[in-house]
């Protein structure tokens, strides 16, 4: 059958398809959706128990016993294959190669598209802050001042309800140094996808609170999700699929770099281990992992995305980790062409990117003066991709 997933991707012209015995479309989703997970394991119900009782008695809990417990919750997840860690690349390696087959059976040298990101940049970086305490709402303003330090703006997620209070001047300091506001949940007590009538329940006064606040954007608590769920949002976009779960209560990952559509839905994969992760279950206090995952995004010119809690930064030891990687995220993003943004930016830009079409003549139709056109073509086996006189390795 025609394959129309490459057009999806590159937006490239129609003429380049490639016809297999099997749906590429659904292969694809099965990784974006997290279809290949089994999700009706024969654990499943003792696990949604063991998840109501850690989450009912959790505000009781220091952290030092909840590392613990995560930890053994955790166990072996070093044995697990796939998704790749730290970053699985799998969604983007098979589209490359599937523009080289095309390419081949085509007979054609190479493939016009519309490059990733606004004006040309190589990939993109946004940072995002879930508050989940008092204590993290109100070191969230001395955070932001911290990242504007640094010239970057970041957004935050806010819980409307049961964690704490969120007063009008607490959203106008934040929006008043440019960061942007998102919801996080409900009351972020795990339960939103246990079930589908309380998720009906909730979801309602989830749709509310984001007219209230005005947000457009979505995290879900501890990254609990079901995707094909999401239709019942009012949201343009989410940041609650991870990359590669591996160290996440709910196991998975969408397997990309790169954003895309659930539904009218976009989503930001979590491209990045959480701080909490790093800090606590991995125990390290360096940068060399992130470091490591970042090199890894880039080399697929995809988003760089941080979750970053105010929480977890009021620690000093763990406040001079973020300042090391803020202080080197500034000088990549000078240094690589990546551009610094706001989720917000980003799913603007990528509804523009979807608008823009080739015609059969070659012409471009573009919905933004910010595309760019790129070529992709093949040199010594791999795909590359050309981009004003520049090219770059896939």
């Amino acid at each position: 059958m025609p394959l129309n997933v490459l057009r999806e991707h590159y937006r490239c012209p129609q003429r380049y398809t490639v016809r297999l015995p099997f749906d590429l479309q659904d292969a694809i989703n099965s990784l974006r959706y997290e279809r290949y997970v089994d999700l009706r394991q024969p654990n499943n119900l003792l696990r949604r128990i063991a998840r109501r009782l850690y989450y009912m008695f959790r505000p009781a809990m220091g952290v030092g016993f909840r590392k613990h417990l995560q930890r053994e919750y955790l166990r072996g997840w070093q044995e697990i294959s796939f998704p790749h860690w730290p970053v699985d690349r799998t969604v983007e390696c098979i589209l490359e190669y599937l523009v080289m087959l095309s390419l081949d059976l085509g007979g054609e040298s190479e493939m016009p598209f519309t490059w990733f990101w606004p004006d040309g940049r190589s990939a993109c970086l946004i940072l995002t802050h879930d508050i989940e305490t008092e204590r993290g709402r109100d070191f969230a303003e001395e955070l932001a001042d911290i990242d504007g330090s640094f010239g970057m703006k970041s957004s935050f997620q806010i819980v409307p309800e049961g964690r704490y209070e969120i007063p009008c001047t607490f959203l106008n300091a934040l929006r008043s140094r440019g960061c942007e506001l998102n919801l996080h949940g409900l009351n972020h007590d795990g339960d939103l996808f246990n079930d589908r009538a309380r998720f009906l329940r909730q979801v309602k006064e989830i749709n509310r609170y984001a007219k209230e606040y005005g947000t457009h954007g979505f995290r879900s608590p501890v990254l609990y999700r079901n995707l094909d769920w999401y239709g019942d949002f009012e949201f343009s976009y989410d940041m609650s699929v991870p990359n590669c779960g591996h160290l996440d209560p709910q196991s998975g990952g969408c397997c990309s770099v790169i954003p895309y559509f659930i539904g009218d839905i976009l989503e930001l994969p979590l491209t990045m281990v959480q701080d909490y992760s790093l800090f606590n279950i991995l125990q390290q206090n360096s940068i060399q992992l992130w470091k490591h995952q970042i090199d890894l995004v880039l080399e697929k010119h995809g988003l760089v995305s941080f979750n970053i809690h105010p929480d977890y930064m009021i620690a000093e030891q763990c406040r001079k980790t973020y300042y090391d990687l803020l202080e080197y995220l500034a000088r990549l993003c000078e240094d690589r062409n990546i551009w610094m943004a706001l989720p917000g930016d980003v799913n603007r830009w990528w509804r523009e990117r979807r608008e823009t079409s080739f015609l059969e003549d070659g012409n471009t139709s573009k919905s933004s003066n910010r595309a760019v056109t790129a070529y992709a073509r093949v040199d010594g086996g791999r795909l590359v991709y050309e981009l004003a006189r520049s090219a770059v390795c896939a």
